[in-house]
């Protein structure tokens, strides 16, 4: 088996080809948590910091083991996948490390990267024998109906890339990667679940190229939220939630992982701006008044991100 490449996920090319497109997004939905999993969430049927513990357990294994962050988020859309579908046992507390363990696990082969188990178990104190962890792994399996070769918002990113028809290769790899911190540091936002992986990509490209081409930025709105695959509502209402992710994470979330703090902490760091922003708490490690006013300048400019007035802001850069 070819390593899996979350940007081709339905080949082993490195380009695109053109009939796996309509491919992509015909098949994409089959990628995602159940229907109704966010709203289990909203519901109270689903408890929210059982996903937010083992995500904390997949951070702190990237973290002690220098992982390739696609391995992370391959896990974690495992993770999604696995619970919508499976549900979790209650009553174990050792079942989360287990779930973590294995989703890590698969995630890894798929990426053809070694992991040790014994290792990670050993730093925990916790160990489960391997036909445990198999069993695990196969009930993970069963839940995602063998789909590992996960169609994520990675795989769109070239496509929406080529419909700016930017020539210079060094800006189209700025905004790709860009875009990929920004679909890293959303991962772990649940209320972006209930949007197909396309249409996060298209928020994420929009946010990046909103940063990088400001005068540019209503004609590449204009050319993805015109695109016959992309449903302009949901994509705009994806663009509103996205938007305080891109405000609170303009830091890189490569950064963020090799900082001093744990990945434990960095999740409890972003959950904690979240809930504070909703409920008006003034939580905050160091709020000077031009810090504020900064915040308050992007926020009128990333307004403009999802007003669809905003393709009469630039006369001067026409499309």
């Amino acid at each position: 088996m070819d390593e899996f490449d979350l940007e081709n996920p339905l080949t082993s090319l490195e380009e695109h080809q053109a009939d796996t497109i309509p491919a992509l997004f015909a098949a994409e939905s089959d990628h995602m948590p159940c229907e109704n999993y966010f709203r289990s969430f909203k519901t109270r049927d689903f408890d929210i910091s059982v996903r937010r513990e083992i995500i904390s357990l997949i951070l702190q294994a990237q973290f002690s083991s220098n992982f390739d962050p696609f391995i992370t988020y391959l896990a974690i859309n495992y993770l999604d996948r696995f619970i919508s579908g499976q549900g979790m046992p209650k009553g174990k507390p050792w079942i989360l490390r287990l779930v973590a363990m294995s989703c890590l696990s698969l995630a890894a082969k798929m990426k053809k990267t070694e992991f040790s188990l014994t290792d990670f178990q050993r730093e925990e104190g916790f160990i489960f024998d391997t036909q445990t962890i198999q069993r695990m792994e196969l009930l993970i399996l069963g839940a995602l109906k063998w789909r590992m070769r996960s169609i994520t918002p990675f795989s769109f990113i070239c496509y929406f890339l080529s419909l700016f028809k930017i020539k210079e290769p060094p800006l189209i790899h700025d905004l790709k990667t860009r875009a990929t911190e920004i679909i890293f540091k959303a991962q772990n936002e649940i209320k972006l679940l209930e949007f197909k992986p396309s249409i996060v990509a298209a928020a994420a490209v929009l946010s990046a190229s909103h940063e990088f081409f400001p005068l540019q930025f209503p004609c590449f709105k204009k050319e993805i939220s015109s695109c016959v695959y992309v449903n302009k509502e949901n994509l705009f209402d994806c663009c509103r939630m996205m938007q305080d992710i891109v405000i609170d994470g303009y830091e890189s979330v490569f950064d963020m992982v090799s900082s001093s703090d744990t990945p434990v902490n960095v999740l409890d760091q972003y959950y904690s701006s979240s809930e504070s922003e909703k409920t008006g708490s003034s939580i905050s490690i160091a709020t000077p008044t031009i810090k504020t006013a900064e915040r308050d300048i992007k926020r009128r400019k990333l307004s403009d991100f999802c007003n669809d007035n905003a393709f009469q802001l630039s006369q001067i850069q026409q499309c």
